[in-house]
């Protein structure tokens, strides 16, 4: 009769349930391309019968300035789009940017744009803050809130609009990076969100998971007003998965645009870079513990190394090749993801692609340690504690 020693026992049902896992990646990356493929860049088929488009009021929340910013807000005024009005919101007087909107709303005479100087504090949130004056005045059934980094081609709100259908409360963009420049940070930022980024994004809107996020979002103002509006939602630093999260509470469906939200600020290092995704983690590991604990293991390196050594364990497999065979699949298929996503003529080879690729491999491993290693989050020169659940309070100024 078989028997099976504990430890026997455990490594065999270690083994067992990293292959299942290790088949799930693949699932994964199949579908999501799949997914992606006849997801992005398609415009939907609308009936003769679809209604007119409706009014939008566009939400600007700004903060300082980048050598990008002005020809960012620019497409924001060159939109093919009848009815839409724009609402720049800066902080405090001084602000760099003042001088950027006040140039465009000068060469824009024709287009509804407004600025507006000074916060409201209604919670621990800045940007929450920031735009509450923009609100409070805004005149159209449509939000949108937009970043000061997006850049916007002229059909991206006409497709928002149009996925905008009776069911779906919020509209938002898969995010993604413009071609800038040939700096590391540059590359290695277009990798993470034409790869990983994209892959779990398409893969949540696919499965109708909560997976908003606020750099491009357009959402139905009664549905914010049935809460209280934006200033519910100051006690949270991700406010955009929260109004996600109100959404769906009320039986209302997030949907992904076809178009991506086309990030474009530069003149920061890879410092900043590295902890913008430190701070999404940290968040993460606050709201969604257990999905988020499971994320290392869906590196190509650690589970190329833990499938290497389950398959060594079941079938006698060579572990070097089968390491080599999983990281050259998985590069392939984040190279497809990439093309696709970024829907162009690339500025980058593939050789420089696999460097960068994995240099950013090897970093996420790193990234979520640093994460786990200390829990406070600083944005926007404020210190923050986000206990668990997602509410946040300000601890000190930095």
């Amino acid at each position: 009769m078989f028997r099976c020693f504990p430890s026997t026992c455990v490594l065999y049902g270690a083994s067992i349930l990293i292959i299942f896992f290790w088949c799930l990646m693949w699932m994964h990356h199949v579908i999501t391309i799949i997914y992606a493929k006849s997801k992005l860049y398609k415009k939907l088929k609308l009936c003769p019968e679809s209604p007119s488009y409706v009014g939008v009021s566009i939400i600007k929340p700004l903060m300082g300035f980048d050598p990008n910013l002005l020809s960012n807000l620019e497409t924001f005024f060159t939109m093919d789009y009848d009815c839409y009005e724009i609402l720049f919101c800066v902080a405090e007087e001084g602000d760099p940017a003042i001088k950027v909107v006040n140039s465009l709303l000068d060469k824009f005479p024709t287009v509804d744009a407004k600025l507006f100087v000074g916060n409201s504090v209604v919670g621990v949130n800045p940007k929450i803050n920031n735009m509450q004056s923009g609100y409070a005045v805004a005149k159209h059934p449509l939000i949108l809130i937009s970043d000061s980094g997006i850049r916007m081609k002229p059909d991206t709100l006409k497709d928002m609009v149009e996925h905008m259908t009776d069911k779906v409360g919020l509209v938002h963009q898969l995010p993604f990076v413009c071609d800038k420049d040939d700096t590391l940070v540059s590359i290695m930022e277009q990798i993470f969100f034409g790869t990983c980024h994209a892959r779990f994004y398409l893969l949540a809107n696919l499965l109708n998971l909560n997976c908003v996020t606020g750099m491009s979002l357009l959402v139905r103002k009664s549905l914010l007003d049935e809460v209280g509006g934006l200033q519910s939602f100051g006690s949270y630093l991700a406010e955009d998965f929260f109004i996600g999260k109100s959404l769906r509470d009320r039986g209302w469906k997030l949907q992904v645009s076809a178009y991506p939200a086309l990030q474009n600020a530069t003149g920061y290092g890879m410092d900043y870079f590295r902890n913008r995704l430190k701070r999404w983690i940290k968040l993460r590991l606050k709201m969604v513990p257990f999905v988020t604990f499971l994320e290392p293991f869906t590196q190509s390196l650690l589970i190329g190394f833990l499938a290497s050594w389950a398959g060594t364990y079941l079938f006698a497999w060579n572990p070097v090749a089968v390491f080599m065979v999983h990281i050259f699949l998985w590069f392939i298929c984040d190279w497809t993801m990439f093309t696709i996503v970024h829907n162009g003529p690339l500025r980058i080879s593939r050789f420089v692609f696999l460097v960068v690729w994995l240099l950013r491999e090897v970093d996420s491993n790193f990234l979520f340690m640093s994460a786990l290693a200390d829990p406070s989050i600083v944005w926007r020169d404020k210190a923050f504690r986000v206990s668990w659940g997602g509410l946040t309070e300000k601890i000190t100024e930095k």
